[in-house]
């Protein structure tokens, strides 16, 4: 089982709380401005923060043609997809029940890994899973009573999920000789003219001004959630195995929930407490030491 560094666990908890606050703001944001052009936007915000870094740290932008195919897989699973599919189920759920579908990715994860890419998981982490799914189940409950309104919406999620699972086993399997900043840049980039040429085909007709909650949610997206959290995320994603990567920022739709709660005024049951608890063992199953053997 992993030991984080200093700096492993700064950026983590950095992350989880960027990422966690984001889905209640997300929200906001898709409720004044079309979803696809939402993240479209987002995401051009975001790209020139990481090509500054990249300028900053002298990292070469160029990668070798050979490597393009490559690129495009790793874009496809662990960007285009999730982006895709997630902003679009975000309006047909609440948001700390998006955040809870998004995040069964680390249950998705684990299974591949073990099924299809020969990771020996520890009676522990496979604990953690267990303690992740059922915490999804608690956090869904209340949901089954309705899920005929939204299970498109449910769908949507769970699917851009297994892609986001799948895309961090491949990011540590699939190698490009580049530096991670530089894959990250082509990344984003590819889903910003993805995301572009999907949202002037099906959203141009729905372009407007958008009000200043909106203009606030991009701002926030574009600088924090993607222009730092993405990056720090490929970062952890590269440098700790995908069990560990995963199941230890299942604390993200629990913040999720509840600032979902706060700002929203989403209601909050017991299964949302119950859960929390879950969580908790899930993050401890995977980031506690494993005692040293003497």
């Amino acid at each position: 089982m992993p030991v984080l560094s200093p700096r492993q666990l700064v950026l983590l908890v950095l992350l989880t709380l960027v990422w966690g606050l984001n889905w209640p703001i997300m929200k906001l944001g898709v409720e004044d401005v079309p979803p696809l052009t939402f993240r479209m936007v987002s995401l051009w915000m975001g790209l020139p923060i990481i090509g500054a870094v990249l300028w900053w740290q002298k990292a070469p932008l160029a990668i070798a043609r050979a490597h393009w195919p490559r690129v495009l897989l790793l874009a496809s699973t662990n960007m285009i997809a999730w982006h895709v599919l997630m902003i679009l189920a975000i309006p047909r759920l609440s948001s700390g029940r998006a955040a809870i579908l998004g995040y069964t990715m680390p249950i998705f994860s684990a299974v591949m890994g073990s099924l299809f890419f020969g990771d020996r998981l520890a009676g522990r982490a496979w604990g953690g899973v267990a303690a992740a799914a059922l915490g999804v189940v608690l956090l869904l409950w209340h949901e089954v009573g309705m899920l005929g309104a939204s299970a498109m919406g449910v769908g949507l999620m769970l699917t851009s999920a297994a892609f986001w699972a799948l895309g961090t086993q491949l990011l540590r399997r699939v190698h490009v000789p580049v530096p991670l900043l530089t894959l990250s840049f082509w990344m984003v980039a590819i889903t910003c003219a993805v995301l572009t040429v999907l949202a002037i085909v099906f959203e141009r007709g729905r372009w407007h001004v958008p009000g200043p909650v909106a203009v606030g949610s991009l701002l926030y997206n574009g600088v924090l959630a993607l222009g730092f959290a993405q990056t720090v995320w490929f970062f952890l994603a590269r440098t700790l195995p995908p069990v560990a990567s995963t199941l230890s920022v299942m604390l993200i739709p629990v913040i999720g929930v509840f600032s979902g709660a706060l700002g929203l005024g989403e209601v909050l049951r017991w299964q949302d407490w119950a859960a929390v608890a879950l969580m908790a063992v899930a993050i401890g199953s995977v980031l506690w030491p494993t005692p040293a053997k003497n």
